[in-house]
């Protein structure tokens, strides 16, 4: 059942019939029957005693409103304090965790500085564990890599960003400037676990040139896979914002053209 069956239902036992109850509510009396009849069908009981020119309440119905009643009584004192909260309001906000620790610093930094009075929880977790929370209510948006598969939810695309190759220094690849994607064909690559969109981002991009990726390692973070390539065990792709700031000599770092694979956020 949805609010505005409840105040149909609300108003049709207020009114004692559909006739005057559609003229106040605006609606069209087969619209209005309907509606009762769905609610009643969910129920699998009446809620009007049907017969007369007068509707009377079932001994369901008269549950019913009583309950209903205090739904929507609660509805509107919630609605009414969010209200008089404003900007104070909180805001429940999941993201992946190869977006978590580089995207969401400077972006929650910029949004305090903007909504200095509102909260914010942060929920790290992966990609389909976040769209059970969105279903679910339990966070209010999540930052996610594309494609995002999930019924009822609104998608923005906020940015593209490069994959670009990490490789242990002296490897072969890191000798160039940029590299091919047939480069890294049969090469042994190290990648998150399952449940990680970023290694789906992957696994397709390869798939997509006809080609397996051979994977040699599997992780649940990226500096693992940064030091698993450090140590010799294959090379990798990382999204760009992922690179840090300093250098570490072990490691290289590359542009992939031709094409270039991505990841859309």
């Amino acid at each position: 059942m949805d609010l505005d069956q409840l105040r149909y239902f609300q108003t049709v036992a207020a009114r004692g019939g559909f006739t005057a109850a559609s003229e106040d509510l605006g609606v069209s009396q087969p619209a209005l029957s309907r509606s009762i009849a769905r609610l009643e069908a969910e129920l699998r009981r009446p809620v009007f005693e049907r017969g007369g020119r007068t509707l009377r309440l079932t001994d369901a119905g008269s549950l019913l409103l009583a309950r209903s009643r205090q739904a929507l009584s609660i509805l509107e004192d919630t609605k009414a304090e969010i209200a008089e909260e404003g900007g104070r309001g909180r805001v429940r906000l999941g993201a992946i965790p190869t977006v978590a620790p580089y995207f969401l610093p400077a972006f929650l930094s910029d949004f305090a500085a903007a909504h200095p009075e509102a909260a914010v929880t942060v929920r790290e977790d992966t990609t389909d564990n976040l769209l059970k929370a969105l279903t679910a209510g339990e966070v209010d948006a999540a930052v996610l890599a594309l494609p995002v598969a999930g019924r009822g939810l609104e998608v923005t695309p906020l940015f593209e960003e490069d994959l670009l190759l990490v490789a242990p220094a002296g490897h072969p690849l890191a000798t160039k400037k940029e590299v091919r994607t047939a480069d890294i064909e049969g090469r042994p690559l190290v990648m998150l676990g399952e449940g990680h969109c970023l290694s789906d981002n992957i696994v397709a991009f390869c798939r997509q040139r006809s080609f397996r990726p051979l994977t040699v390692e599997q992780t649940s973070q990226l500096a693992t896979v940064r030091e698993l390539v450090a140590l010799g065990h294959g090379v990798s792709l990382i999204p760009a914002m992922a690179v840090p700031s300093t250098d570490d000599p072990r490691l290289v770092y590359r542009k992939v053209v031709r094409p270039k694979p991505t990841r859309t956020i």
